[in-house]
């Protein structure tokens, strides 16, 4: 009872549609058939007023719909008495309505979760310095500052992007990335909000306010994607006209040839258009759903409509076909220091970097088994190089330019296409070289032939590198067409200029956030990448996988082949029994319920946009 006060409640229209209904037919078992006549006249004529209103307004912005077919249709089954037809059709009207909204919240189960978890509390410890304190004081997480200590319980969600100070730490990061295994993090570990804690408390150190953190950069992204509408699910109204007129011509000849003006009815009632109008929004819904558990959220379904007609694709370098850490490959050390002294130190100094290289340097220093020292003091020369005091030693890791200017002499290594190097001085003497190189993703190689055998005609590459560094990784990954050494402004240009459209976009970078925008789908790295290249996307990748790119790619065709193939379904489906019932074979209140069932097809083949097969990509 409950259930059904609360449907009632939810569905107002079709619970007073049911209670005339039921009324009309006591009144006929009372022996008052005109009665039941007029009430149903009075209610249907209503609900025309109020759909016929609604279709003028739309008509004077410029909208024609199918609307016009509802209204024709139940004002001929009242006018030949066939007034119970006509209470069908308005329940049909009003319950394709209802259909549509339980195939809308089940598509958008995905997306909701995002919201529904949404961090609202955090936990700030009240004395940091002391280790061992679980003092806090319980915050909103609008209220956490940048520098706070956060304690995070086990199976709580990180409320704000921060730095793991524990030592260690496992997480759930499934609703950011899509990744079903936990991730496991050591000290210094950067930790995003809407990571689920695993089964030991941590603490963190908050580096970003709640508003730039990545879980309500993820949030605002959702909510662009629920409110935007793709062209594509106004499709139907494209058939408007002609299927209006083809229903009518159906229609008036079985009525001229027939000589009765029931047959008229019969066929309209066939004719209601709930599948053309409930078909493509579902589906696109669907694959927002599908795209979300996949690890990307689209903004929209017009979005999906231009992914599924991509021809072009640009990618840039650094952070998207490479993986943007540039990892150690060689030490070169000079005849008087050992190698694994040499990263030892130069490790140990570069743990009070910011520069790219240094969690390359310190990663290769750990893969190793070498235990980093604390360094006694460290000053950073920013875009430079590093000072440090390590076990009495004085450290300096930095540019060539920069360690020449300390020690005195000229001091460079032979480097190859692609290759970058830390010079290591110390105790003023030259100590040797770390050599580094970002390599190409794994999957770079994969996703950019999976697009030029599924349809992707052209692929390029627009990057501020050197020329010789992109052109190395342009052949490693497959890709002939090369623009390096670009500003924004000049990617922005190209991008442009390239043929044949759409044009997909791949980048991370701030500097690219500026070519997302003007591309016809922009796709963001975000799993690392800036705010600013998220914003500016249409789609942003969570995952730290370019071959989410093909995943996106693969659902965005899918859900345009479910949602024109369902469009279809309902006209031919609609158009047969409206043949059918030219015979009289259909009567009216038989039809409006036989296409109650084809409303419900339409609906559930719609769904199918919320599975499908994923791509593989070969090795």
């Amino acid at each position: 009872m409950r259930q059904l006060l609360k449907a009632a409640t939810r569905y107002p229209l079709i619970a007073l549609t049911v209670a005339v209904g039921v009324a009309v037919l006591a009144i006929e078992l009372f022996g008052a058939p005109v009665l039941g006549r007029w009430v149903a006249t009075l209610y249907v004529g209503g609900v025309v007023i109020t759909i016929g209103t609604r279709m003028v307004r739309d008509l004077i912005r410029g909208h024609a719909g199918l609307d016009i077919l509802a209204i024709i249709a139940m004002v001929a089954t009242l006018a030949v008495g066939e007034y119970l037809a006509s209470l069908i059709i308005v329940l049909m009207i009003t319950g394709g309505e209802a259909l549509e909204d339980f195939a809308a919240r089940r598509a958008r189960h995905e997306l909701s979760s995002l919201l529904d978890r949404s961090p609202q509390r955090a936990r700030v410890v009240i004395d940091p310095i002391d280790a061992d304190s679980e003092l806090v004081r319980e915050v909103a997480v609008e209220a956490v500052a940048i520098g706070d200590v956060l304690l995070v319980r086990p199976a709580e969600v990180v409320p704000v992007d921060g730095q793991l100070l524990s030592d260690a730490g496992s997480f759930d990061d499934s609703s950011l990335t899509g990744e079903s295994l936990p991730a496991s993090r050591v000290a210094g570990d950067e930790v995003l909000s809407g990571s689920i804690n695993g089964e030991v408390a941590v603490r963190i150190r908050a580096v970003r306010l709640s508003d730039d953190s990545q879980y309500q950069q993820i949030i605002a992204l959702v909510k662009d994607a629920e409110s935007t509408k793709a062209p594509v699910e106004r499709i139907a109204d494209r058939f408007a006209v002609p299927f209006t007129l083809v229903s009518l011509a159906i229609a008036g000849i079985a009525w001229a040839v027939s000589g009765n003006p029931t047959r008229f009815a019969e066929v309209l009632v066939l004719a209601t258009p709930c599948p053309l109008l409930i078909a493509a929004p579902v589906a696109f819904l669907g694959g927002l759903s599908r795209a979300a558990k996949a690890g990307v959220i689209v903004k929209g379904g017009a979005v999906l409509e231009r992914v599924a007609r991509v021809r072009s694709a640009a990618f840039d370098k650094t952070g998207t076909l490479t993986q943007g850490r540039p990892a150690l490959i060689a030490v070169r050390p000079s005849d008087e220091f050992d190698a694994t002294d040499v990263l030892r130190l130069a490790a140990a100094a570069e743990q009070y970097s910011s520069h790219v290289l240094a969690d390359g340097i310190l990663s290769a220093a750990r893969a190793r088994g070498i235990e980093i020292p604390r360094a006694e003091r460290a000053s950073e020369a920013a875009t430079n190089g590093v000072t440090a005091t390590v076990e009495g030693r004085v450290v300096v890791v930095g540019k060539p330019a920069y360690i020449d200017g300390i020690i005195g002499g000229h001091h460079r290594a032979t480097l190859e296409s692609g290759q970058l190097a830390a010079y290591v001085a110390i105790d003023g003497r030259f100590a040797g070289a770390l050599i580094l190189a970002d390599d190409p993703r794994p999957e770079s190689a994969a996703v950019v032939a999976w697009l030029h055998k599924n349809g992707v005609e052209r692929t390029t590459m627009l990057t501020g590198d050197a020329s010789a560094t992109a052109t190395s990784i342009a052949e490693a990954v497959g890709i002939t067409s090369v623009h390096a050494e670009l500003l924004p402004a000049e990617k922005v240009r190209l991008a442009a200029a390239l043929q044949p459209r759409p044009m997909m976009m791949v980048g991370d970078g701030v500097n690219d956030a500026p070519v997302l925008a003007a591309a016809d789908v922009g796709v963001a790295m975000g799993a690392r990448g800036a705010t600013a290249a998220g914003e500016a996307a249409d789609a942003v990748i969570l995952a730290d996988s370019l071959g989410k790119v093909v995943d996106l790619v693969v659902i965005g065709r899918h859900t345009m082949r479910v949602a024109l193939t369902a469009i279809w379904i309902g006209i031919v489906l609609s158009v047969g029994l409206m043949l059918i019932a030219t015979t009289g074979v259909i009567p009216a209140v038989a039809g409006a319920l036989i296409q109650e069932v084809v409303d419900l097809a339409t609906i559930l083949y719609a769904l199918r946009a919320l599975r499908g097969r994923s791509a593989v990509l070969s090795s």
